[in-house]
């Protein structure tokens, strides 16, 4: 089958010339293909198939060489919504719950957050995947210094002022 280009605001030379000005080396590949459609070999000069040099000729007289330009997908479609985000953040806010997280304190945080993810929304994602979302949400993996419930501050403050206090002094000898 023939292939008619009906965009003829360009001659061959003009789009050679144009796909020398371009950036983006597939943009100029596919318009050097273009400017060879006349001839019999044009696609395998250029490296691709009729059918995509057909389609690129189809898509660069509908839409010009702005047509020939790579677009950015939108990329995979995310599996947690917005909706799902901010129940997660209010999980990690909250805390577990003692009596149905059996745990105090969300321990490896992503593990356990990974598993409240698969009970609540039933997804499954990987561990790395669950630390990049609570990074994206703003959560740093910090947890505090354990600290013995019957310990006294004020002697531990007190104790500290000592130390700070001998460490000022001269040693004598």
């Amino acid at each position: 089958m023939r292939v008619e280009i009906t965009c003829l605001d360009m001659s061959s030379a003009e789009l050679r010339r144009e796909a020398a000005r371009l950036k983006d080396a597939r943009a100029a590949r596919w318009l050097l293909a273009i400017a060879l459609v006349d001839r019999t070999h044009a696609a395998e000069a250029c490296g691709m198939d009729r059918q995509i040099l057909r389609d690129w000729v189809y898509r660069s007289s509908a839409e010009g060489v702005e047509g020939l330009c790579s677009r950015n997908s939108s990329g995979r479609t995310p599996l947690l919504g917005p909706e799902e985000k901010a129940k997660i953040a209010k999980l990690v806010e909250a805390g577990p719950d003692p009596d149905k997280d059996d745990v105090v304190r969300w321990r490896l945080w992503r593990i356990d957050i990974k598993i409240r993810i698969e009970e609540l929304f039933g997804v499954t994602l990987h561990e790395r995947t669950v630390g990049t979302l609570l990074s994206g949400l703003g959560y740093a993996r910090l947890s505090t210094r354990p600290q013995h419930p019957e310990s006294d501050f004020d002697t531990q403050e007190d104790l500290k002022k000592r130390l700070r206090r001998d460490a000022r002094q001269e040693p004598t000898g």
